[in-house]
Parts: C-alpha cells; sequence; structure tokens
C-alpha cells in the first residue's frame, strides 16, 4: 500500500512537471510572437519613413532643378539685355553724327551745283568767282570723309534698291536691263548704313532685248 502511494506521488510530480514545462514553453511562444509583433511594426515604420524621406528628397531635387532653370533663364535674360543696351550704345555712339551730316548734305549738293557751272576758264570773272565756292566744297567733302560719309554713285551697276532710287527709265538698246544710266543726286552712307539713297535713272528693255543681251 505504501509503496502505491509512493507511485501515485511520483506520477503527480510528473504531471506537474510536466504541465509546467508546457506553461513554461507556451509563455515562450507567446514572448516571441510579441517581440516578432513589434519587429514588423518598427520595420514598417521604417519603411515608410523611407518612402516619405525619398519622396521629401525628391521634392527638394525638383524644387532646386526649378530654381536652377530660373537662376539660368535670368542670367540668360540679364546678358541678352546687356547686349541690347551695348549695342543701342554702340549704334548711337556710331551713328552720333547722322543728323548733322544729314543736314549738311544739302548744303554739299548745292555747292556742287555751282561748281558744275564753272568752265575753268581762267579769266572769266565766274570762274574767279567760284574759286571761292571750291575750297569751302573741299573742306565740307573733307569733314564728311573724316566721319566715314562715302558717296553712293553707282553710274553702269546694276540698280540696287538697297542704295538707290529710281526716279526715272530709259531705253537703251546697248545697255543691260535695270542699269544704272545716270545719278540725277548722289546718295550718302555714313559707315556701312545708308542715310541718303541715290537717285537713279535706270534702263527698261522689253524682254525680248533683255534676253538677246
Amino acid at each position: 500500500m505504501q509503496e502505491e502511494k509512493n507511485a501515485t506521488k511520483e506520477e503527480e510530480k510528473i504531471k506537474i512537471v510536466d504541465l509546467k514545462d508546457e506553461n513554461d514553453n507556451s509563455e515562450d511562444t507567446g514572448g516571441d510572437s510579441k517581440e516578432k509583433s513589434k519587429k514588423l511594426k518598427n520595420k514598417k515604420h521604417q519603411d515608410v519613413e523611407k518612402e516619405n524621406l525619398h519622396k521629401k528628397i525628391e521634392e527638394l531635387k525638383k524644387e532646386n532643378e526649378d530654381l536652377l532653370a530660373k537662376i539660368k533663364y535670368s542670367q540668360a535674360e540679364l546678358i541678352n539685355y546687356r547686349n541690347r543696351k551695348d549695342e543701342e550704345v554702340e549704334n548711337l555712339l556710331k551713328y552720333s553724327n547722322k543728323d548733322i551730316i544729314t543736314d549738311i548734305i544739302p548744303i554739299v549738293d548745292n555747292f556742287e551745283r555751282a561748281i558744275s557751272l564753272d568752265d575753268n576758264n581762267l579769266d572769266d570773272e565766274l570762274s574767279k568767282f567760284l574759286v571761292g565756292f571750291k575750297m569751302i566744297y573741299s573742306q565740307l567733302t573733307e569733314i564728311l570723309r573724316k566721319y566715314e560719309v562715302t558717296e553712293i554713285s553707282r553710274a553702269g551697276e546694276i540698280f540696287d534698291h538697297n542704295l538707290e532710287q529710281a526716279l526715272m527709265t530709259d531705253t537703251v538698246a546697248d545697255k543691260k536691263d535695270d542699269e544704272v544710266l545716270e545719278v540725277l543726286l548722289k546718295g550718302y552712307k555714313l559707315k556701312d548704313r545708308v542715310i541718303r539713297p541715290a537717285t537713279v535713272k535706270i534702263n527698261k528693255l522689253d524682254n525680248e532685248k533683255s534676253e538677246e543681251i
């Protein structure tokens, strides 16, 4: 009897130990699950933060690119503005004498008309009178040359609407079509700019004659 009681007690101890082990295992499994869940949450949170940070970086990059583009555009506009202003100032200085030269040219025309009356007869009173005119005319033309004013007088050349204006036409068979036959009034250029086109008479042929020439 005593032995049976002892055996029963031993069995009960074994059961208690097994139950405790099961409880311990259960607690360990529950702890691992919580830890895994916590780590998973932390990872998700970190992923969200990384994604937000990446988006923020992209936004900042885009803003930076936009700002750089605006700066480059502003710099290009500033350079263009400076170039335009420099060109305007250069042209202003280059052609600063245009108005006064334009006023002088008709005076030169009148001197030329007067001088053309001279027959170079030194005993003639008119020739003696025109000597002074020739001196003044020479001085005026020298001033024009000093300021880079050149004549446009192209008799025998083909008419150029950039340099001349046709006032009269004629038909001369042995001349080319649109050839300048006569310069009625000289034109002038200030440096590379036409300030008065020449007034000319040009040759006009019918088509058949023009093709033969």
